[in-house]
């Protein structure tokens, strides 16, 4: 009986401590780091433009078309007649969209009416563009030190109140403007920035590449290229390189010089020997200055089809805004040969 009660005890001590030891190694072995989980990369402005749009607009209108192995989004609307005049290509600037409500947008839509087929094609965006804005994840406010601190705390200042959504005046951004084709630009750092020129370029140039193809298959027998702001370029830039036969006209509205491009619009428009329509706003001064120099430099050569049409300030009215700049744009084409 003693024996068997000394049995017990001896059991229950072994027990103890086995529960004992794996504790202690429980609590001695490291713990393994946390893995932080890959955040998928966010699409580029352009990318995010054209997603909205295709789940927008019809999917008649919505094309993809291949590119420099990528899948970009095109824009299609037929002639509303029996014998359609040609094609009209549309090449949007930076920061803009396939269907931009200034300009690019109200002439892919009445071009149409007016016997005109329109493809607007969807460019990339260029390196310093920032992508659509993203709320930034909460951190962790930092350990407060012993001491008086050296800077004072925002909640001293009776002028610094917090708005609504937290932040103190100074902190809130304000909202960019979306009626405006100005691009949001970031201030990339010359050392870390990879030089993407050559690729944009090429980028670019393929997507125009893909859009001709396609508006070849078509038999348009007449197809004008018309670009807006820096399209603007683009178009006059391919125009140059390559010079395709069936691409008689150029139209230009409001062209402007993109970052890291050195040879100006005054260079490059005026050289190409086929009929161009330069429609530019005569509501600033360096719009002014910059056309002006383009008409000069076409008289300089001579140029036997270069037509420049300075259209009103910008107005409060953007439908009529948008009437008239369709009138001169369909006005200058029933004008060409």
């Amino acid at each position: 009986m003693f024996r068997h009660h000394r049995l017990r005890i001896c059991l229950c001590v072994l027990a103890i401590a086995s529960t004992d030891l794996g504790a202690s190694e429980a609590e001695s072995a490291p713990e393994a780091p946390a893995v932080p989980a890959e955040r998928p990369a966010l699409p580029s402005r352009s990318e995010s433009m054209a997603a909205e749009l295709a789940r927008q607009l019809p999917s008649t209108e919505v094309f993809r078309l291949q590119a420099s192995g990528e899948t970009f989004m095109a824009l299609w609307r037929p002639a509303n007649v029996a014998e359609p005049k040609g094609l009209v290509i549309l090449l949007p600037g930076e920061g803009e969209s396939a269907d931009w409500p200034r300009g690019i947008g109200p002439l892919r839509r009445g071009l149409p009416d007016h016997g005109w087929h329109t493809l607007s094609v969807s460019l990339p965006d260029s390196p310093g563009l920032l992508p659509p804005a993203t709320p930034e994840p909460e951190r962790e406010p930092p350990a407060e030190e012993d001491g008086p601190s050296e800077t004072p705390a925002a909640d001293s200042d009776p002028q610094a109140t917090p708005n609504e959504a937290g932040y103190l005046p100074e902190e809130t951004a304000t909202a960019p403007d979306e009626s405006t084709s100005e691009a949001v630009q970031a201030e990339p750092d010359p050392s870390t920035e990879p030089d993407e020129g050559p690729q944009l370029v090429e980028r670019i140039d393929g997507r125009i590449d893909a859009a001709l193809a396609h508006a070849r298959t078509l038999q348009p027998g007449l197809i004008v290229l018309l670009g807006q702001g820096t399209g603007g370029y683009w178009a006059a830039r391919y125009l140059q390189q390559l010079a395709p036969e069936d691409v008689r006209h150029l139209l230009l509205i409001q062209p402007r010089q993109p970052e890291g491009q050195e040879e100006p619009l005054a260079q490059l428009v005026p050289a190409l020997k086929l009929a161009t329509g330069d429609f530019f706003y005569q509501n600033g001064t360096a719009a002014r200055a910059e056309a002006r120099a383009r008409l000069n430099a076409s008289r300089r050569i001579q140029h036997p089809a270069y037509h420049q049409v300075g259209l009103p300030a910008l107005i409060d009215d953007r439908e009529s805004e948008q009437q008239q700049l369709l009138r001169r744009v369909r006005g200058w084409l029933d004008k060409q040969p």
